[in-house]
């Protein structure tokens, strides 16, 4: 049965996660829509709600033209438009110009850009760089040079590839990582197993998990290409730091990080560090004060390597719903109902 109070609260919003939950139709106009509908929002006494479209065109109300309610909306339209632009950015190894791919997918360039920014959080030229760097990382383990894995990469030279603020050059990748060694540490705190790993300009991964083969696993694949190397002792005060943030959130872990991303990840996890403990943003709010789309805020938080103090368990869905976290939704609840309790510890 659905909830009257929840869905007005959903239909305020706007909120497109709850466009497959229920349809709400206006009484003045004999129309329903989506929760995520533009159109002027109704009177609250006006309002009706439906599990599902076909019980609104059965109590004799029509579907909306605007928001398409039986159909993709606007905003589905348009991601499948998206998809469509990534796939052909994926699959093209020569640089592809925005008026060319707006032509192929049938938008203006503008309209196009700005939707494709709205949804991956970049550029389609950055996007294309991006898998371009891609190809870049496969080819160099087996290229005979630098110039080889470059130019079969759809790199016009060498000059591109070392414009890049990876940590590690195109040779030392080629290399697969040699000249990069990450010290890592494990050991058991309120969330069952923590492991930590850092380069030398800090932090670079703070994982949780329940095993210690699973969490090294992990690491591994993130860094395949650096030397890893176990250090209790080396690491053993940064441990006590995350765990003590762990047991009183009040005492906040000031340690140095090194955040592998791309720019829009680093906005992101810049803006998750500014949110306080005991509070929380939901993933609209954080895309509306980034000028982004709650989507693509969802994707970078996903792709967060240090938990906790990178802190994307602050983040929640409507309604403050909990929704994904990449550590399991316990951890998640236990993170924030400490966090809630504020200086008391317990």
């Amino acid at each position: 049965m659905l909830d009257f109070d929840h869905c007005w609260q959903a239909l305020c919003d706007r909120d497109p996660g709850y466009d497959d939950r229920f349809v709400f139709a206006v009484r003045s106009t004999r129309i329903f829509c989506r929760p995520s509908c533009p159109a002027r929002r109704p009177r609250r006494d006006g309002v009706s709600f439906f599990s599902t479209a076909a019980d609104a065109e059965a109590a004799g109300y029509r579907a909306c033209k605007r928001c398409s309610p039986q159909g993709q909306s606007p905003a589905e339209q348009l991601d499948a438009l998206v998809v469509a632009a990534c796939r052909l950015l994926d699959e093209r190894a020569e640089p592809v110009t925005l008026d060319q791919l707006a032509a192929r997918i049938g938008l203006s360039a503008s309209h196009l850009a700005r939707a494709f920014k709205s949804r991956t959080g970049l550029t389609p030229r950055a996007w294309a760089a991006g898998r371009r760097r891609e190809r870049l990382e496969t080819r160099l383990p087996a290229a005979d040079s630098v110039l080889d894995a470059a130019l079969e990469a759809g790199y016009g030279s060498t000059r591109g590839v070392y414009q890049s603020s990876t940590a590690l050059s195109p040779a030392q990748r080629r290399r697969k990582g040699a000249g990069e060694t990450l010290r890592y540490a494990m050991a058991s705190c309120p969330l069952g197993l923590l492991l930590i790993a850092a380069s030398d300009k800090g932090l670079c991964a703070l994982l949780f998990g329940d095993d210690e083969a699973a969490l090294e696993q992990e690491l591994r694949s993130r860094f395949a290409a650096a030397t890893l190397q176990r250090d209790q002792a080396g690491l053993g005060s940064w441990l006590q730091a995350i765990i003590g943030q762990l047991e009183e959130p009040q005492r906040a872990a000031q340690l140095p990080l090194d955040l592998r991303g791309t720019a829009f990840q680093q906005r992101v996890w810049q803006a998750l560090q500014q949110i306080p403990a005991g509070e929380t943003r939901r993933y609209g709010e954080l895309a509306a004060s980034l000028g982004s789309h709650a989507r693509a805020v969802a994707r970078a938080c996903a792709s967060n390597p240090v938990g906790l103090l990178v802190p994307c368990h602050r983040v929640v869905g409507s309604q403050n719903a909990l929704t994904g976290y990449r550590w399991g939704l316990a951890r998640k609840a236990a993170l924030l109902e400490r966090e809630g309790q504020g200086g008391s510890g317990a």
